[in-house]
């Protein structure tokens, strides 16, 4: 089976001088692609040269460029003019993480909202996909994107731990949902047991979130409880079971559609052969 994690961010230095052993483990786990996410413009360009230096095959490591909600109040005119030079790299293939967050509210609300729609747009003139974020702000985040989704190509709810009625006005705006290691938390993703069933598939991918979101479910868990993409296989796990489906079916399909979401290359593996085996 072959697996990508859309969500990475291989950029914290919980990760540091770590990155190779940390990528090896997730390919020995079947994770073959991964997406790196990039949550400021200084990340966003952290994450691209990871992808250079750590990918010599060109076909394994991707990211994305934007600015998280969290530091909305960061953006300037420059952020804008540094991110749009990133976005036309070869290995970034979306925009973001870029969202609300009403939550923390780190940054004012109306802020995150300007820099969300300057995300948008840029989306919009570059036709990417975007990488979003949301956190009770699912009717305000619906609201803003209603007037770009027709000229989008693709968005996906990152990280999705919302409640029905978000996830079906996400899906009835033709967003993809990404779900993580939340759904393996008996304390608060058991929610989500019946709602991933109702992810129609090619709209369903996968996503580790490292090193957040540990899954709970995980056994052994590691001794430093810090999550990697090695253990997506257990979100699949967990993903699988509450859709009545088999994980080899859930890979397959959750794996097509990420492709076919960032336009990644399709990996032709020979038993025993590893496309970085030079490095």
């Amino acid at each position: 089976m072959q697996l990508i994690d859309i969500g990475v961010n291989l950029t914290n230095p919980s990760f540091a001088a770590k990155e190779r052993e940390v990528l090896d483990r997730a390919y020995a786990a079947g994770v073959a692609q991964l997406i790196l996410t990039g949550t400021s413009v200084d990340s966003s360009e952290q994450a691209l040269q990871m992808c250079r230096q750590l990918d010599e095959s060109g076909q394994r490591l991707f990211s994305t460029a934007g600015v998280h909600p969290h530091s909305a109040s960061d953006w300037t005119p420059e952020t804008e003019k540094q991110l749009h030079a990133l976005l036309k790299e070869n290995s970034v293939c979306a925009v973001g993480e870029c969202g609300l967050d009403f939550n923390r509210d780190f940054s004012p609300r109306p802020q995150q909202e300007k820099v969300l729609e300057a995300h948008l747009a840029l989306a919009v003139a570059l036709q990417l996909p975007v990488f979003l974020h949301e956190r009770d702000a699912d009717q305000r985040l619906l609201a803003i994107l209603r007037d770009y989704r027709d000229q989008l190509p693709a968005a996906v709810v990152h990280c999705f731990t919302g409640e029905k009625r978000a996830l079906f006005s996400y899906l009835d705006m033709d967003l993809h949902i990404g779900i993580t290691g939340w759904i393996c938390d008996e304390r608060r993703g058991t929610h989500l047991h019946p709602l991933v069933r109702d992810i129609p598939r090619g709209r369903l991918m996968l996503e580790s979130d490292a090193p957040y979101l540990l899954p709970r479910s995980l056994r052994p868990k590691p001794k430093n409880g810090r999550n990697e993409p090695a253990y997506l296989p257990e979100v699949l796990r967990e993903v699988a079971l509450h859709r009545g489906e088999t994980e080899a079916d859930v890979a397959a399909h959750t794996t097509a559609c990420a492709r076919a979401f960032f336009s990644l290359p399709a990996l032709e593996l020979s038993a025993g052969v590893d496309p970085d085996q030079h490095r």
